[in-house]
């Protein structure tokens, strides 16, 4: 008889650049690399049997190419989209992100109490925003109008945006509800936030379909889901306060 000797599985391994994005990824006081995205994805990984190699940060333009160009596998936050669709393939999400609006606390309540962005668009409430970046279709359908009556200022850091709030260039700010809260604690800012959202939609891992298979997708998948019904992403998310 023939002996059949099984194969060894095929390594899971795939490499992600670093950047600074908090708190979802971030250098802490030790200057060691941590934040949400970072460990929820150690936590799928683990559970997957897979390994991860982090590169060092990239501009983020410099890191989208070097992915289009096959020299990276994987991605974090991502949103499914079409185009993205021929050069990439998606993970279930791990988190949703959400865009909010925010005051200074104890600002009138004619700007905390608004609770639409219709009643936003209606009102005379000045607003800062990101310069670059998708915050959700109202805001992106509404931008031109608010350009226009001069109530629209932009900034390019959250660390900024936090700023111009505080010394009154503005009434309110929109952005990552995240990562404005986060960057308002480090400056003491006390923020109010307003009773809705702007956006609320799911991203995932972003998988490089020249450098991973579908198999290794699959594999993230099952531990995404596994990591799901046991509530262990959930603990992760709430560690952070995530909407």
């Amino acid at each position: 008889m023939l002996g059949i000797t099984a194969l060894p599985a095929v390594a899971c391994r795939m490499t992600m650049a670093l950047e600074q994005w908090p708190p979802y990824i971030y250098r802490d006081a030790r200057g060691r690399f941590t934040g949400l995205d970072l460990e929820l994805l150690q936590a799928i990984f683990k559970e997957a049997r897979c390994t991860l190699v982090t590169l060092p940060e990239l501009p983020t333009a410099r890191r989208q190419l070097l992915f289009q160009k096959g020299g990276l596998d994987l991605m974090l936050a991502a949103s499914e989209t079409p185009e993205r669709q021929s050069y990439a393939r998606f993970s279930l999400s791990y988190r949703d992100e959400a865009v909010g609006l925010f005051s200074k606390s104890g600002a009138p309540a004619g700007h905390r109490q608004i609770a639409s962005f219709a009643q936003l668009m209606r009102g005379n409430s000045t607003l800062l925003a990101p310069k670059v970046g998708w915050y959700g279709a109202q805001y992106a359908a509404a931008r031109p109008a608010l350009e226009k009556a001069g109530r629209l200022n932009a900034f390019g850091s959250f660390q900024q945006g936090v700023r111009m709030l505080d010394a009154g260039r503005a009434d309110l700010l929109l952005g990552d509800v995240l990562a404005v809260r986060h960057e308002a604690r480090l400056q003491g800012v006390a923020l109010n936030t307003l009773p809705f959202l702007i956006l609320r939609a799911p991203v995932h891992l972003m998988l490089n379909a020249r450098t991973t298979s579908a198999d290794d997708l699959a594999r993230l998948n099952a531990a995404i889901t596994r990591l799901e019904q046991r509530g262990a992403l959930a603990g992760i998310r709430s560690s952070y306060e995530a909407p």
